[in-house]
């Protein structure tokens, strides 16, 4: 992810922080749009490529609005786990990343859409992706199945690959496509340490550090600390953080420092 990296320290300003926050609510608000008129409301938002090409263009974005679920009940839970998974996502990556990662899912679908010539009403193959990120880097986190049986992220994790062969292996045309482009982002953030077999040790050591920190309840202990100017998110909870490649060990900085500090090449 190195050229992420630079085009990080290039265009990480333009980051939209709490993506997955706006893009909930906007399904909120589709939800309660749909249930006074849900033709014209689909009409309106759905990404249809004929419609793009006559100048409709904010239906590039507007059908990963659409909500995943016609139950209100169901809505609110739903919504409310793509919340999480989005939300911890960006806190693991930074805003900069999980937009791109986002985005790449966007795009893939609208690839897609246009290359089959049928439209899209739903952002479901992103959201998948999105949660193959999430139990690829915490595929021990547990979640309550129909709100009751503890399910590990992992084993979630299988379901949903195996969803995604079999609409790759069995789909129609249109299903296989949105599907292979849904897939797109993943590999391309996590290609690379599937192929050689190895994990992220940056996200490894933010985890123990994670769990190190609370294991003192009663201590309102820091996860995130600049080597600089020795803030944290306790400081300001806007703010971010990130480990320098190119310092020897695991040495953080807030995003005023980490790109104009002095290296360490050595552990003090």
């Amino acid at each position: 992810m190195k050229f992420l990296n630079r085009l990080e320290r290039k265009l990480g300003r333009f980051a939209i922080r709490n993506l997955m926050l706006y893009i909930v609510l906007c399904n909120a608000f589709v939800y309660i749009f749909m249930r006074f008129s849900p033709i014209q409301t689909t009409l309106n938002l759905a990404l249809i490529p004929q419609l793009i090409k006559q100048g409709e263009i904010w239906r590039l974005v507007t059908f990963v609005f659409f909500p995943p679920t016609t139950s209100m009940f169901f809505l609110v839970f739903v919504l409310y786990f793509y919340y999480m998974i989005g939300s911890t996502l960006e806190h693991e990556w930074g805003s900069f990343k999980f937009n791109i990662y986002y985005l790449l899912g966007i795009i893939g679908a609208i690839v897609g859409a246009f290359i089959t010539n049928i439209p899209v009403v739903s952002s479901f193959y992103i959201n998948l992706s999105l949660f193959l990120a999430f139990a690829r880097l915490y595929p021990d986190y547990q979640v309550l199945l129909f709100f009751i049986i503890p399910v590990k992220m992992k084993w979630l994790a299988w379901l949903d690959w195996a969803y995604f062969a079999y609409i790759i292996l069995m789909g129609n045309s249109s299903a296989r496509l949105a599907a292979i482009m849904a897939l797109i982002n993943f590999f391309i953030f996590f290609g690379k340490e599937i192929i050689t077999g190895t994990r992220n040790t940056t996200t490894s050591y933010y985890r123990k550090k994670q769990y190190n920190a609370g294991l003192n309840s009663n201590k309102k202990a820091y996860v995130h600390k600049c080597t600089v100017c020795g803030r944290t998110e306790l400081d300001d909870k806007n703010l971010e953080f990130r480990y320098c490649s190119k310092c020897h060990g695991y040495h953080e900085y807030c995003m005023d420092h980490l790109h104009d500090h002095e290296h360490i090449k050595e552990d003090n």
